[in-house]
Parts: C-alpha cells; sequence; structure tokens
C-alpha cells in the first residue's frame, strides 16, 4: 500500500516533536542536578552564526505546524517567538503538537500538487505539496531538531541516537 502524505507529514511530525520534548526535559532535569543555569543550555549555539537552542525549537515547531496547515488549506497559527525556559519550550511544543493532532487523513492526502509559496530569503519560492513535505518540511524538521540535540550533546548532556529517534513503537 502506497504511503500517504499524511502517514508521511502528521504522525512523524508529532513523534519527532514528542522526542524532542523529551530530550528537553532530560535538559531541564540535567540543569536541575547540576545547578547549572538552565539559560546556559537555552542560549547555548554550535557556533557563532548559527541560532540558539530555543530558536531551533522555534524553527522546528514553525515549520510543522505550517506545513499541516498548508497542506489542508487552512490559515497558519502564529506563535510568537518569546521562549526562555525550558517550561515555556515545552509549552510550545505541546501547543503545537495539540494543532496536528486537529488534522486527519482526510484533510492532507491529496495534496501532492497543491501549490505552496513561502517568502524565503526575501522572494516567493514555490511548491507543489509533496516536494515541498519531502524536500523543504521533512529536512529542515530533522536538521534543527539534530541541532537541538547537539547543542545538548556538546554541553554535557547523556543523551544518545535512542534519545534522538524515541522508542521503538512504531
Amino acid at each position: 500500500m502506497p504511503l500517504s502524505m499524511y502517514q508521511i507529514s502528521v504522525p512523524v511530525f508529532i513523534r519527532q516533536l514528542n522526542n524532542l520534548s523529551a530530550i528537553l526535559k532530560k535538559a531541564e532535569e540535567h540543569a536541575l542536578a547540576k545547578k547549572i543555569e538552565p539559560e546556559v543550555f537555552i542560549n547555548a549555539r554550535l557556533a557563532p552564526d548559527m541560532f540558539p537552542l530555543s530558536r531551533q525549537v522555534q524553527i522546528a515547531t514553525d515549520g510543522v505546524k505550517g506545513c499541516a496547515a498548508r497542506l489542508a488549506g487552512v490559515e497558519v497559527p502564529s506563535y510568537p517567538d518569546t521562549e526562555k525556559t525550558f517550561p515555556e519550550l515545552q509549552a510550545r511544543i505541546a501547543k503545537t503538537i495539540e494543532f496536528l493532532k486537529t488534522f486527519n487523513a482526510k484533510q492532507i492526502d491529496g495534496s501532492e500538487e497543491r501549490k505552496v509559496t513561502l517568502k524565503l530569503r526575501g522572494q516567493d519560492t514555490t511548491f507543489s505539496g509533496q516536494p515541498y513535505l519531502l524536500n523543504f518540511v521533512l529536512p529542515n524538521l530533522y536538521f534543527h531538531i539534530t541541532t537541538t540535540y547537539a547543542i545538548l550533546r556538546h554541553n554535557g548532556l547523556d543523551i544518545g541516537k535512542k534519545d534522538f529517534i524515541g522508542g521503538l513503537d512504531f
């Protein structure tokens, strides 16, 4: 049976955001146990020209909520990018997951050719639905979650591949 647009989007997004949430929970617990100010992790970055951890989470959530909405043909909700604590980042992830859960297969399936136009680097870029999902949204989601993981790992959090992938309950 072929995979549908819904199957390769919403459930994947939710799973990855749940894994991200679990990693952030470990980071918060680690900061507390080691008496490290949480802002050290929240503001950490891998390189001076890269976004900090907080922005990585914001971009990951923006990408998936935007994708689901655009593929379904509904308005993309706007979230202010003001999170400065682990609880605020967790709330953003939870809000995004709840939004994603409002979609069903009927809304997303058949969106392979739906035109999606984004403003990228100041210019309109138009995708068809399937390349938008497969070649833009999913790589960006994994990039920003991986970068969050790498920031935390680099800063001493004891996490591994199992944390990134999550449980084997697929």
